[in-house]
């Protein structure tokens, strides 16, 4: 859960407490309509009890552009890209939507230290026909393990 700095909250619960005074004027990105962040956006409303208005955008990368910008307040994002815009305070971090805190990010809590019972999750599968033969490179091939074949 990012936020852009100029937000006054500096925890989940000041986020709520700030949505709910700012009804219908915190505007929310995600990466498109349907998306992860977007689906992990939603759950955070209904079970916090915010109206924040949503803005979808094509893909995670414009999204964080406005984030940057100040167009848009908060956005549910995929870690990968926006670790250096934490740690270099150009966004504020405030929580993970997983159920326990992120490796990566291990001072952050879960958003369910505050809204009991959240959590969006997403993971990311690769396949391929049982003929197929990786090849060996430095590439995605070698950071990608076949877990389990999948019969025909």
């Amino acid at each position: 859960m990012l936020l852009n700095p100029s937000v006054p909250a500096a925890t989940v619960a000041e986020f709520i407490a700030y949505a709910k005074a700012n009804s219908e004027k915190v505007n929310m990105a995600s990466a498109g309509n349907g998306s992860a962040p977007h689906m992990a956006g939603e759950l955070f409303k209904m079970m916090a009890g915010v109206n924040l208005v949503h803005v979808p955008y094509r893909g995670q990368g414009p999204a964080l552009s406005d984030l940057l910008g100040g167009q848009v307040q908060v956005l549910f994002a995929a870690t990968p890209g926006t670790t250096d815009y934490i740690a270099t305070g150009k966004l504020r971090a405030l929580a993970v939507t997983s159920a326990a805190r992120a490796e990566v990010l291990p001072q952050l809590p879960p958003i369910a230290d505050f809204v009991p019972g959240y959590e969006a999750s997403q993971w990311y599968g690769i396949s391929a026909p049982k003929t197929h033969r990786p090849r060996s490179s430095a590439g995605s091939t070698a950071k990608s393990t076949l877990l389990s074949p999948i019969p025909e």
